[in-house]
């Protein structure tokens, strides 16, 4: 079912990507996610100012932005892909998919009617280290350092939760207008789910074509790093915008 790169599995010293690509993945990784929207942890001007500015029960634009958040959301989908790397069977895949739905729906609904505030930066920065941690799940990096194999199944779930804060973090930032406000919260949770099952039938069909080639497996272990490389820029960025964001005492 889940096939980590571990279990006395060495992997030959030609497959082993060297540092210099290391780098290179790293940097490029860099690019497209150092934007300064992304570290002012900023939502489309264009959609906030229309959420301030209705009232009242507004489903489909909410699913709609629920949609958009999660499909454009790159640290989602990247623990989405990381979660289903090694899953095979669709009930597996459903499995799982369906304890990171009901971690971030819990707190994200959770988050917005109780107002729950939590810096927006340290969550992402803690989503980021979702991703971290499930590259490392991936490559075995667990079983060979301590012995021991976390149970992903709760890792999956608890995750979730930590992605509902940063979601119902985003929510918070609209300024939405209580008249109203539950069933556009339902609305936008909708909208994710949509957004998360568009961005997963696009990862099954890419990962589906990949496993059928002889070099899966060859370049799992690159994959992996690149995105535990990313995981790494996701988490220096949000504490950056955090001590930046952050006045000093």
């Amino acid at each position: 079912m889940h096939r980590p790169l571990s279990g006395g599995w060495s992997w030959p010293p030609a497959v082993r990507p060297p540092t210099a690509i290391f780098a290179l993945t790293a940097a490029l990784l860099m690019l497209p996610l150092s934007g300064l929207e992304a570290l002012a942890h900023a939502v489309a001007e264009g959609d906030k100012g229309y959420i301030q500015e209705i009232t009242g029960v507004h489903l489909i634009p909410f699913v709609y932005l629920g949609a958009k958040h999660m499909v454009t959301g790159y640290d989602h989908i990247l623990f989405l892909l990381g979660v289903i790397f090694f899953l095979y069977r669709a009930k597996d895949i459903g499995l799982y998919v369906s304890l990171f739905a009901i971690g971030h729906s819990v707190t994200m609904i959770f988050g917005v009617l109780y107002g729950v505030s939590v810096s927006a930066y340290l969550i992402d920065a803690i989503i980021g280290f979702s991703v971290v941690y499930k590259a490392l799940d991936n490559l075995g990096a667990f079983q060979r350092w301590f012995g021991f194999q976390p149970n992903t199944k709760l890792a999956t779930l608890i995750f979730g939760l930590f992605h509902g804060f940063g979601l119902a973090a985003k929510i918070q930032e609209y300024d939405v207008s209580p008249d109203g406000l539950l069933p556009n919260l339902l609305a936008f949770n909708v909208g994710v789910e949509i957004g998360q099952l568009l961005a997963l039938s696009a990862i099954l069909i890419l990962m589906g074509y990949w496993r059928r080639t002889d070099g899966f497996f060859r370049h799992a272990y690159t994959a992996n790093v690149a995105m535990m490389s990313a995981g790494f820029v996701l988490i220096g960025m949000q504490l950056t915008g955090y001590f930046v964001a952050t006045p000093a005492a």
